[in-house]
């Protein structure tokens, strides 16, 4: 099954990237065509429009009873500044991918530095946050980072376009908001990053800090915050994505995509058999369809949640990669 997750993945980058990657782009550049400063909305309805009211329909029970049932999304009203790193990140391969018949080019770098030029202006303000919390509004680790990622990818970009002041130029805001983070998101006594700038508590968010290479794997910053997030995030096995109580109450079930990105921090750490034995236990908990739905019961293995969940499903094929052997050891 990994080598298969493995072919699946490869095949559909080697047939559909240029033309998924162009359509996405295309979707974003139309989507935020009528903000003259670059700003991103978290969520766009699927015909890129802007506004996604929302509204209950108090027909509806819901399921087992549990409403109330919602039409739209109101976190479209909301700040995230971590959108900025997410579209810039989702653009790079564009300009490094050398199967890709068409590459990106300096007119297409301009755009994202839009993008860029918002994460350097709002990484140290409040925000939502990557969890969407309606009631708060505060200084995210994982945001801050993600407006590093914008930077700093755009820095490599610019050097792979042959523009050396512009990667100086990003390179330089990069540095700025590491040194806020590390400044104002760590947590020197215990010795882990935190979830919010000045903050004590964790978020699973924090296992993605080396995948998205703002630390190295082998920081002993990352090693404790990953110990530390297996103290006091993990129930019955699984992680959850945060323990504190947030607009709905205190969290009862594990989001599936944050024992995922467990799965491959343990990878990343050195510790293979612990990872493939967490992962052998999230193959367990899929329905009888291989399908999975957002959130689990840690007690009972029960799907919660959206169903069926993206992001569920694109945790399992990273850490089957992140778990498979090397081409070259493989046969």
């Amino acid at each position: 099954w990994l080598r298969d997750a493995y072919f699946v993945v490869d095949a559909l980058n080697r047939l559909n990237a240029t033309e998924t990657m162009e359509g996405y782009l295309r979707y974003v550049v139309n989507a935020t065509a009528g903000s003259a400063d670059g700003s991103l909305q978290p969520v766009y309805a699927i015909d890129g429009k802007a506004s996604l009211t929302e509204r209950t329909v108090e027909s509806l029970p819901g399921y087992r009873g549990m409403g109330p049932v919602r039409v739209g999304n109101d976190a479209w009203r909301q700040t995230q500044h971590d959108v900025y790193g997410s579209a810039v990140l989702a653009a790079t391969h564009v300009f490094f991918d050398e199967r890709l018949a068409r590459k990106g080019d300096v007119a297409l770098f301009e755009r994202l530095e839009r993008f860029g030029r918002r994460a350097a202006a709002l990484f140290d303000q409040p925000d939502a946050g990557l969890w969407e919390l309606r009631g708060t509004s505060r200084v995210h680790t994982f945001s801050a980072v993600m407006c590093w990622c914008a930077c700093d990818r755009l820095a490599r970009i610019a050097d792979r376009l042959g523009l050396p002041a512009r990667g100086a130029a990003w390179r330089g805001e990069a540095a700025r908001i590491e040194t806020f983070v590390s400044a104002h998101c760590f947590d020197a006594e215990r010795g882990t990053f935190v979830s919010v700038a000045g903050g004590e508590d964790l978020d699973a968010s924090l296992l993605l800090l080396a995948d998205l290479g703002f630390v190295d794997a082998g920081d002993p910053r990352f090693d404790a915050t990953v110990r530390a997030i297996e103290r006091e995030l993990i129930r019955g096995g699984y992680v959850f994505r945060y323990v504190e109580r947030d607009d709905f109450g205190e969290p009862a079930n594990a989001f599936l995509v944050c024992t995922f990105w467990y799965v491959n921090a343990l990878a990343a750490t050195g510790r293979r058999d612990e990872a493939r034995a967490v992962f052998e236990r999230l193959l367990a908990r899929r329905t009888c369809h291989g399908l999975y739905a957002g959130h689990l019961d840690p007690a009972t293995g029960e799907p919660w949640g959206n169903f069926v969940q993206t992001y569920s499903m694109v945790g399992l094929i990273a850490a089957a990669i992140r778990l498979s052997k090397p081409w070259e050891e493989a046969f």
